[in-house]
């Protein structure tokens, strides 16, 4: 009993600890491409986002997925209408809460990485859904 509450803890922390990795490499290969991170896990009551970034003078709220294949529709295909609910409120508070005087638009990227033979591969949808259309652009 012990032995399988400390397996599942060590699993659910190197779990953690991969995810925190390929966010880390998101960001780095979105720097790469002139987005300025601006934060990352962001956190309130409404739920998280992983990056918010400033690309072409929009703030874009940007939602990390990895899957080690595409199998089942792939990382992308993850993003469904209730994650996107999500995301838009947690925007939302971010909005009212930090960027007040901020006019910039606003854009919901979605960076599907996946796992090519030990390398990462990144599939980057730019405004890949909106508050007016809650359905997917993938």
């Amino acid at each position: 009993m012990i032995r399988k509450s400390l397996g599942l803890r060590a699993r659910k922390t190197n779990q953690t600890q991969f995810g925190n990795y390929v966010e880390e490499q998101t960001c780095r290969w979105l720097s790469a491409r002139d987005v300025t991170i601006l934060k990352r896990n962001f956190r309130c009551r409404a739920g998280e986002i992983d990056i918010i970034g400033r690309h072409q003078g929009s703030i874009a709220f940007i939602e990390v997925r990895f899957r080690r294949s595409n199998q089942y529709g792939g990382a992308a295909a993850s993003v469904d209408a209730r994650k996107q609910q999500k995301l838009i409120r947690a925007a939302q508070f971010y909005i009212s809460s930090r960027c007040a005087a901020d006019s910039a638009a606003c854009r919901f990227d979605v960076v599907a990485v996946t796992d090519n033979n030990g390398e990462l591969d990144f599939d980057w949808h730019q405004a890949a859904f909106s508050l007016d259309d809650m359905t997917h652009a993938f």
